[in-house]
């Protein structure tokens, strides 16, 4: 299980430059122009419903304000480097962003509904001439689930790397228990790399959030307002997704394959301790909790869905900066269930600025149920969903945005693309 643990991190932690939505259609279409081996005469972008929702308002970075999934692919195909995964775009100039603005106006790329039961699911074709390729990428943002070239099948994944939640990472069969053993037993020669780039790269993309302005300015607000610690570790947090979702062209170090929930695992955990002058040890400890716990919520939601993500990360923050402050096993529990019972409702209607403001709610809740914990008082059971065991508890709210919201989903969907 100590490898496991580690393999997750190793899997999960990654840099990723902008929204990963718009980033995995740029690699898609990256791709595909490496297997073309020209630039395409046209292309054709088909995405499931999820993507659309993710793409349609988020700022592409590096392209100069532009947006959408048609901006995403070209920006891809005009110099994406397909090897660089999450940081494909990163090679893009501003002469290739007047080529991206020049080949929109052409309307190069076509841009449909993939009908599909993946909600992670998007199809590039391009063609130059005779010659045409088709890479989809299914499940994760980076997973290629095929490559064909001219009708002809040059790549095809195993199948039992394309079951959703599986493909790029195990899966996360453990106990908070065991979570916990894990964080206070590793060895950080194993791990510390990983949560050093993590909290410094999510640290210095809150920075730029904070210093300039981008999107709505949900980071900035609070700041001007900020009374204490938690209202930096909301501001920390809600500002580095303010530049992110703006198209800063700074990466993030995600968490389950979002640089929002990257920046809401590990940005309060890093405020609270350095206001509190918690050792770096410690604080690393912390953040790798944090990041285990929301890894081990999400995988039971699913990659995408109409229950927020930024709510399982703050959920996770706020039993991290228990365990960091000293609370009990009992203490940790009691913070995830308050913060989870609390803050379930909040819903996912795509990538955009105002991600920032219900990452800043969600961290708000999360303290709230972390100060409720070390005062003694949680949330009984058989009120609402909380049941008699953390455990269970998880897996009714989890089950509940994963099944129960579909329809929420798919109304929202419906909303946002007639």
């Amino acid at each position: 299980m100590y490898q496991k643990f580690t393999d997750i991190l190793r899997h999960e932690l990654v840099p990723a430059l902008g929204c990963t939505e718009p980033i995995a259609i740029a690699y898609a279409a990256a791709k595909a122009r490496e297997v073309l081996g020209c630039m395409p005469e046209k292309m054709c972008v088909s995405c499931s419903g999820n993507i659309v929702k993710n793409v349609k308002s988020v700022t592409v970075p590096h392209t100069n304000g532009l947006k959408g999934i048609a901006a995403s692919a070209v920006a891809g195909v005009v110099n994406g480097d397909a090897s660089l995964g999450f940081e494909v775009l990163s090679t893009v100039t501003p002469e290739d962003v007047e080529k991206v603005k020049d080949l929109l106006k052409q309307e190069i790329c076509e841009v449909g509904l993939l009908e599909t039961d993946a909600v992670l699911d998007i199809m590039v074709q391009v063609f130059s001439g005779k010659d045409s390729v088709t890479v989809e990428v299914k499940h994760a943002h980076t997973h290629i689930d095929h490559i064909e070239r001219n009708g002809r099948m040059v790549y095809q994944a195993q199948p039992e790397s394309a079951k959703e939640d599986t493909v790029d990472a195990p899966e996360l069969d453990a106990t908070l228990r065991d979570i916990l053993e894990y964080v206070e037993t590793v060895d950080l020669r194993d791990v510390q790399d990983i949560i050093e780039e993590q909290v410094s790269k999510n640290l210095y993309i809150a920075e730029e959030g904070l210093r300039r302005p981008y999107g709505a300015n949900v980071g900035k607000n609070i700041m001007k307002n900020c009374r204490d610690c938690a209202d930096k570790a909301v501001a920390y947090a809600a500002a580095g997704s303010d530049a992110r979702m703006d198209g800063c062209g700074l990466p993030v170090v995600i968490n389950s394959g979002s640089g929002n929930q990257g920046l809401t695992v590990s940005m309060p955990v890093y405020v609270f301790a350095r206001e509190y002058h918690i050792s770096r040890q410690k604080m690393i400890r912390a953040v790798l909790f944090s990041n285990l716990a929301a890894i081990y919520q999400k995988q039971r939601l699913g990659k995408l869905s109409a229950y927020c993500g930024a709510v399982s990360a703050a959920c996770a923050s706020g039993a991290a900066i228990t365990y960091m402050m000293g609370g009990s096993y009992e203490q940790i529990e009691n913070t995830l269930t308050n913060a989870i019972a609390t803050l379930s409702g909040i819903v996912c209607d795509g990538a955009k600025a105002s991600c920032a403001a219900k990452i800043a709610t969600a961290v708000n809740g999360a303290i709230l149920a972390h100060r409720m914990a070390m005062s003694g008082d949680v949330l009984r059971a058989g009120e609402g969903l909380i049941a008699d065991t953390l455990q269970e508890t998880i897996e009714a709210y989890t089950t509940m945005g994963r099944v129960g919201m579909r329809e929420t989903d798919k109304m929202i969907l419906k909303m946002m693309t007639r």
